[in-house]
């Protein structure tokens, strides 16, 4: 997998960190590695963004950002309301193969859920992931309401035809409630495809050598990590 979109089921859901920890893994691994923000919103010029995060995080990454608004709301509106141009999905189509042409992985982390528009016209992530032919992981979060919002996302990759990779949890709770146990279970089920990791809770706020070191134990293997599903299960009891 050259190019890997990464979209979340909304905001907050650990999408950054995850995509720090696909980098992170496919670095240690040997790979070279490529983050691709197409919209970075609700930061200043001089303000780190998600892809200086990923850079942090997972270290010898190359990042890469389309465009940048100030005010944190959808790239359409936030670009409206700068009077900036909108990010087109053509040009995140672009750039995502330029860069595919020199790096092993290209990671494209969207702004939000699947369907945040872009621009007024109402393009989003999924046409440039289209345009690419590029799977797409979603990051989910643990506890009550994922299953809805995950299917809702599954299903609306499918009605596009596109290829939905699996599912990570973006950030599992230390002590997890009787929702988030079930959980690990059903979102396979709803999203009809693999639950392929689980990042702990806080992994942005470790340290880098030590996030660096753990973060393809998050993973499966079709991510290039070692995250054994059954194993994590039956760890939690359920």
């Amino acid at each position: 997998m050259a190019v890997l979109v990464i979209t979340g089921t909304g905001t907050e859901v650990g999408k950054t960190v995850t995509t720090a920890a696909v980098a992170a893994t496919a670095v240690a691994a040997g790979r070279s590695v490529a983050v691709l923000k197409p919209a970075q919103t609700g930061v200043r010029p001089d303000e780190r963004g998600d892809a200086d995060e990923v850079a942090r995080l997972a270290g010898a990454v190359t990042t890469l950002e389309l465009a940048r608004y100030p005010e944190p709301l959808a790239p359409a509106t936030a670009a409206r309301r700068a009077c900036l141009p909108p990010v087109r999905p053509v040009a995140v189509a672009k750039a995502a193969a330029e860069l595919a042409s020199e790096y092993d992985l290209v990671l494209v982390e969207g702004a939000g859920g699947l369907l945040v528009r872009f621009d007024d016209e109402g393009a989003t992530l999924a046409e440039a992931a289209s345009l690419l032919d590029a799977p797409v992981l979603v990051v989910a979060s643990a506890g009550l309401g994922t299953l809805n919002t995950t299917e809702l996302t599954a299903r609306e990759l499918r009605r596009r035809g596109l290829d939905l990779a699996g599912v990570v949890i973006g950030s599992w709770p230390g002590s997890p409630d009787l929702a988030s146990l079930c959980n690990l279970a059903d979102l396979p089920v709803v999203a009809e495809a693999p639950l392929l990791g689980a990042l702990p809770a806080g992994a942005g706020a470790y340290p880098v050598a030590d996030f660096r070191a753990e973060a393809p134990g998050w993973l499966a293997s079709r991510l290039g990590g070692t995250w054994d599903g059954n194993a994590f299960i039956s760890a939690q009891g359920v």
